[in-house]
């Protein structure tokens, strides 16, 4: 068994003289206060209404029709009004408000400089496919020189637009052509820091106690980081801190219970330490501060070199605990669904490319193609001819050794007689 797998009966150990009391200071809320508060880390909300406030008389560097009509895209999209079809419905988050207007901008400025367009709606099919092919090979760079790695969210983005822009119009009886139905929205997953178990515990050991705990917490649970990790709070550790509770309020796709199997005991101490109430913070952190601190920590234990995931060590996040958990998690899950539930993830190809990057095969042995009621019948049958087995053996063994209390008794006394000689019969 590992050391990690072993946390729970030696975080007692680890935690003991420790008072994790090195989190960022927080007010306590009135315990009577609605717990559904939802922290936004990277405030995303200040910097959407920020940036309504900047653009209030036009998005500068694009033309007046498209700062209008992206505007009043971007408005809709907050509303949850005239969204795609098979499109999520409801309002968008702030941060993808913020992302639709960025790139929006940015692909605006590029159809101007590049074809000449002077409007974003003027846009052609083959406008689109050149431009993002562009953006793939890199004869359209970032402005740093860097090639753009996310293309794909940027087609994303535009056909979100276009198919926005084509219900608008379909509403007032004009049709406006599909130029989005051949474009590529897939893209090479970005590169990220991978970390085994091994390397946790050697994080963890040379860790300071406030971010012992965390450690052990981000790859126990494989939580989004920071945007879930810093609104759980104390309330939402059920049964002992056995389970971990992500509201749907707080997450980025639904709200999940899940088991924790690592953790458990140095959450307990840790609440119990530092007095926590159910509605306090677990983790009230900078997410800026402890991704610096990490950074240091994994250049100095685990070194600078590159990892099987692009990136190196010392460029290790706390988004990074999540995927190196669920590499952890995914050979111990039997079903996929299963895995998807517990990483809050909608479709299966997150798990094909871990599954790729862990160069895992086919491991499916004939005990899996069991469902459940037949494999559970199947196993009671078994359970049953194996006890009825070992009473057999039971029953043999008392008759073998029956046997041989008979034989020896048998032995004695024909020793017995022989010493004695034969019997003399009276005369007469």
């Amino acid at each position: 068994m590992s050391e990690v797998q072993s946390a729970l009966h030696t975080s007692e150990a680890l935690f003991v003289g420790h008072r994790l009391n090195q989190f960022k200071p927080y007010e306590r809320k009135d315990p009577h206060e609605t717990t559904k508060m939802k922290v936004d880390p990277h405030k995303q909300e200040a910097k959407y209404h920020a940036l309504k406030k900047r653009t209030k008389l036009g998005i500068p560097g694009i033309p007046t029709t498209d700062s209008d009509t992206i505007k009043r895209f971007i408005r809709d999209m907050e509303l949850g009004l005239n969204t795609g079809r098979g499109a999520k419905k409801g309002p968008r988050s702030h941060a993808r408000l913020n992302t639709l207007q960025h790139k929006l901008t940015f692909l605006a400025k590029k159809l101007e400089q590049c074809y000449g367009k002077g409007s974003i709606l003027d846009a052609t099919e083959q406008d689109l496919h050149e431009l993002f092919s562009a953006m793939r090979s890199g004869e359209i760079s970032k402005l740093n020189g860097g090639q753009y790695r996310s293309t794909g969210d940027y087609v994303k983005t535009f056909k979100s637009f276009w198919h926005w822009h084509m219900k608008v119009n379909r509403k007032n009886a004009i049709t406006i052509p599909d130029i989005c139905l051949d474009l590529d929205t897939t893209q090479d997953k970005p590169p990220w820091v991978y970390i085994t178990e091994e390397d946790i515990e050697k994080l963890r050991r040379a860790a300071t106690p406030k971010y012992r705990l965390l450690i052990l917490f981000l790859f126990d649970s494989g939580i989004r980081a920071p945007t879930e990790l810093v609104n759980v709070r104390v309330h939402d550790l059920l049964d002992d801190c056995t389970r971990l509770r992500i509201r749907e309020e707080t997450s980025k796709t639904f709200g999940r219970t899940i088991t924790l199997l690592l953790c458990t005991e140095a959450l307990r101490h840790h609440i119990r330490d530092e007095g926590l109430q159910p509605h306090d913070q677990v983790f009230p952190i900078s997410p800026k501060v402890a991704n610096r601190y990490l950074k240091h920590l994994a250049a100095r234990v685990l070194g600078t070199g590159p990892t099987p995931a692009g990136k190196t060590y010392s460029q290790l996040t706390l988004y990074d605990f999540r995927h190196s958990s669920a590499c952890y998690w995914l050979p111990r899950y039997k079903s996929e669904s299963g895995l998807k539930y517990r990483f809050g993830w909608r479709k299966s190809r997150m798990i094909h490319y871990y599954t790729d990057l862990l160069g895992m095969s086919d491991t499916i042995t004939s005990e899996d193609i069991h469902l459940t009621p037949a494999r559970t019948g199947l196993e009671n049958r078994l359970a049953k001819v194996e006890t009825e087995r070992r009473l057999t053996e039971e029953r043999l063994t008392t008759l073998q050794s029956q046997v041989r209390e008979i034989l020896h008794a048998v032995e004695t006394l024909a020793s017995a007689t022989a010493q004695k000689g034969p019997v003399s019969t009276p005369s007469g």
